[in-house]
């Protein structure tokens, strides 16, 4: 209902908005350059953030404008696993034959690997979302298996991306080594409360709405209360437009957004 009465096309807040269309906040253009600055330099890179400040949606867009022809992306967001299942898992993507004993998928990933880089001149590129999930032994592993020429050579690119507690786990005697390969090291920090106003604007623009609907009272009752989150103002922002729209009300006030907390439970 809000859609027709705000003249909206779409829901500008939904998830599913194509990459092109994504806002170019801070966080989007730091993290974009240090991603580049891995695939020129490959090896080990490390993304945290709370939840809801846009790790997974920087990562999409990456791995999408990723050029197919020289990089091949492999997206393992499932890191409650057995380390097994872990080998499993990145045989399944590099579409190699899963071996029963972890040694054979070992050497039949690091040969997939080496092959596709030295051979086929594509680069590898491994992004585990919720690493901060991973258990110990799935972090040492990792440092094993991304071991290359007795760690002389990166024919990959390795990126691990979670939440604040991955760093407590990096802080373990028996995760230094990894903690050590790490050569790229990004914070999501969210938006700024000027980057909130233009986010919500440019989102309601971009499903057709070019008035500004949330008056600045709103933008700063949303940003408060998100933090800068995108997925927090995202929900907040969609709640407040639908109560809103049953009100029959022309913008979305400081009340609305209070509305639409108290109904999120936040």
């Amino acid at each position: 209902m809000f859609k027709q009465f705000y003249g909206l096309t779409f829901n500008p807040f939904d998830k599913e908005i194509e990459i092109d269309k994504l806002f170019k906040s801070n966080d989007l253009n730091e993290l974009e350059q240090r991603l580049r600055y891995m695939l020129d330099n490959r090896g080990i890179g490390l993304i945290v953030g709370e939840p809801g400040t846009g790790k997974s949606t920087c990562l999409r867009r990456f791995a999408e404008n990723a050029n197919k022809s020289l990089y091949k992306v492999c997206y393992l967001p499932l890191t409650t696993l057995t380390v097994k299942d872990f080998y499993q898992g990145l045989c399944t993507m590099l579409g190699t034959t899963k071996r029963y004993r972890k040694v054979d998928m070992f050497f039949e990933i690091q040969s997939s690997i080496n092959s596709l880089y030295y051979e086929q001149r594509i680069t590898p590129v491994f992004i585990v979302d919720e690493v901060h999930m991973a258990s110990t032994a799935i972090l040492d592993d990792l440092r094993i298996l991304f071991n290359f020429k007795m760690d002389s050579a990166n024919p990959f690119v390795l990126i691990l991306s979670g939440q604040p507690q991955i760093r407590n786990k990096l802080m373990l005697t028996s995760s230094y080594p990894l903690k050590q390969r790490i050569i790229m090291r990004y914070s999501m920090q969210g938006l700024t409360k000027e980057e909130c106003r233009d986010y919500l604007s440019s989102r309601m623009k971009i499903a057709g709405c070019s008035r500004e609907v949330f008056t600045p009272e709103a933008v700063l009752a949303i940003f408060n209360i998100s933090g800068g989150a995108p997925r927090v103002i995202n929900n907040i922002a969609t709640a407040a437009l639908m109560y809103s729209a049953a009100k029959r009300a022309d913008s979305v006030d400081e009340e609305a957004v209070f509305q639409a907390n108290i109904e999120l439970g936040a």
